[in-house]
């Protein structure tokens, strides 16, 4: 479905078959339509970029965790790709719809919603729900459309176009943190309503709904469940802090001296409820009261992130400044690194001109910091709406930023896990763990090596992940409890009608990567390897304290990690698909493109 803001009007599209078989779905779907049909070198937050919101194959089908919506346009945060997944109803009712995306091009004048209705489309006034925080636009509007509906909204950081808005949806589910919340407020767009009127046709239902409820029994009875309904990826706190990776001031170290304060035994002892995406049976939103007394859905990325790594070692705390963001519709992640650098470079004499001095830990500075951000109120506010990698080409001190590509790392610090850098800087979206968690194998094997096998680990998972973004489905069953990959092919047969082996899937998701890396190359006009590398302080200053102390990464090993990287992607040496593998892809449409910028080999 295309929808066009600016002349409010809309029609049904359907694109070729064969990008169903090349792509499956969700992410895959999401970055050819932004190769096709949004202009080369588009403002991100011009009318010309396109906002895409799509669902896989599997999302909204009831099955392991399949609640899940893609939403993906160019980056205002990096220049690039960008995109993420929202745990929502609206993958249910999109399927319910038949729609496998919504492509939202133009801007609208003023403030609008745009309904969709089973097969008819209505643009709904919202000037009496801009400048509301998420949670209360998404109350009014299910007093409007119903519990049930499929409904994602911004806050006022998207309105004012903060570079890590997201889009946010019941709460605390939150996707899009290259400030794919921005380009929603650029376009007017406050929120998007879906409400399907039939159900999603399946190849084999019976089969499928036999598959599925395998599945589901499968994840209860796993060993590790139990522990997971306890504390879900609260329990990474305790793990992180073990093995000396987890961020603390501006992930200057690898452990916390209050840990404690924050991991997941403190949490179960405050947990009210748990909270989780549609279609879950292993919910991850672990809600607790913050220090106001307000409800706030955490888990372990933005606890570690907004706690450990701001100095800040109580959670009722960290869960203040948590709902802070999700009410403000910001990314929860790079709010925390963006406030970690604020006060490194305060520290370090960079803000002087902003008449900023903070200090770790100091709640009451970071929530005021917070508000001031999602409205632009202040100056310091404007510049730290930029997100760190923004605001240092400002202000300075852009060796303390912490990103990859302008996106702010994941919580986990690398001064001594080289692959989970290659991660990070390879990531088709900026820094984020969602594609490659490799951290936790490389800690069990060699985590000092810089070897080739590691290399090849990285891939082998930002395969099996990047499936998930175009399954459009959520990847803990897998991750978590250890649910068998082989039932995906399976669901994924039953659904649709088409046999994949694995093997096909990760040529899937490899044709993904590539055409994503070449949209990269369109945006920036060329590129250089020195995109992939990950932040400067993981290199320069070692950590000083844990069993780890003295530990960082080494510039010449990683760039040999690198070639290791780009030898087994077919991938240049710089960090572009050469000719053969964009062939062997099926990508040779992208080569006279990408002849424009860069000499293929």
């Amino acid at each position: 479905m295309w929808v066009d803001l600016s002349r409010q009007e809309w029609k049904t599209v359907k694109y070729p078959a064969e990008w169903a078989l090349m792509y499956v779905g969700g992410r895959g779907l999401a970055a050819r339509l932004l190769w096709e049909y949004m202009p080369a070198g588009a403002d991100p937050l011009g009318p010309e970029n396109l906002l895409i919101m799509a669902v896989g194959p599997l999302s909204g089908l009831p099955g392991p965790s399949t609640g899940k919506l893609q939403v993906a346009a160019k980056s205002p945060l990096t220049g690039g790709y960008g995109d993420g997944n929202v745990g929502t109803y609206m993958s249910i009712e999109m399927r319910k719809a038949g729609i496998d995306a919504i492509v939202f091009s133009g801007a609208s004048r003023q403030p609008v919603t745009v309904v969709v209705e089973g097969n008819r489309v209505s643009f709904e006034p919202a000037d009496d729900l801009w400048g509301l925080d998420t949670w209360t636009t998404e109350e009014r509007l299910r007093k409007r459309y119903g519990r049930f509906a499929g409904i994602v909204e911004i806050g006022p950081a998207g309105e004012n176009l903060v570079k890590f808005a997201t889009i946010i949806s019941q709460e605390g589910r939150s996707g899009g943190r290259p400030g794919i919340g921005a380009v929603m407020g650029s376009k007017k767009l406050k929120a998007v309503v879906v409400r399907g009127s039939s159900k999603a046709d399946l190849y084999d239902e019976r089969s499928y709904n036999l598959q599925a409820a395998k599945a589901l029994v499968e994840i209860k009875g796993r060993p590790g469940y139990p522990f997971w309904m306890r504390q879900g990826t609260m329990a990474t706190i305790d793990w992180a802090q073990e093995t000396s990776v987890l961020p603390a001031y501006n992930f200057s170290e690898g452990v916390f001296d209050e840990f404690k304060g924050i991991d997941g035994f403190t949490m179960e002892s405050m947990k009210t409820e748990q909270r989780g995406c549609p279609n879950c049976n292993m919910q991850c939103g672990n809600v607790v009261l913050d220090s106001t007394g307000v409800k706030s859905e955490l888990d372990y990325e933005n606890v570690a992130l907004l706690g450990s790594n701001l100095g800040i070692g109580r959670l009722a705390d960290v869960a203040f400044l948590n709902r802070l963001a999700d009410q403000f519709g910001m990314d929860t992640e790079s709010l925390g690194t963006t406030l970690s650098w604020a006060v490194e470079a305060s520290q370090e004499g960079f803000l002087k001109g902003y008449g900023a001095s903070l200090e770790w830990g100091d709640v009451k500075a970071f929530a005021e910091l917070t508000k001031e951000i999602a409205n632009r109120s202040t100056p310091l506010g404007d510049l730290l709406a930029e997100a760190s990698s923004g605001a240092c080409r400002r202000a300075g001190g852009c060796e303390l930023s912490m990103d990859v590509k302008g996106l702010g790392v994941s919580a986990y610090d690398c001064h001594a896990a080289p692959g989970m850098a290659l991660s990070f800087a390879t990531s088709p979206i900026g820094a984020h763990h969602k594609d490659a968690w490799v951290i936790s194998w490389e800690v069990q094997h060699d985590r000092f090596s810089y070897g080739r096998e590691k290399a090849a680990k990285v891939i082998e998972l930002q395969r099996i992940r990047g499936m998930f973004e175009s399954f459009t489905t959520c990847r803990l069953p897998w991750v978590e409890v250890g649910l068998s990959l082989d039932h995906y092919p399976l669901l994924l047969y039953y659904a649709t009608g088409v046999k994949y082996t694995w093997d096909d899937l990760y040529a899937v998701a490899d044709r993904t990567y590539a055409l994503i890396r070449a949209l990269w190359v369109r945006e920036k006009g060329g590129w250089s390897r020195d995109y992939d590398m990950p932040p400067v302080k993981w290199f320069k200053k070692p950590l000083t304290k844990g069993p780890l102390a003295g530990a960082k990464l080494d510039y010449d090993k990683y760039n040999q990690l690198l070639d290791h990287y780009y030898e087994l992607r077919g991938w240049d040496r710089n960090g572009v698909p050469t000719r053969d593998t964009l062939h062997r892809l099926g990508l040779d449409f992208v080569i006279p493109t990408l002849e424009k910028y860069v000499k293929l080999s």
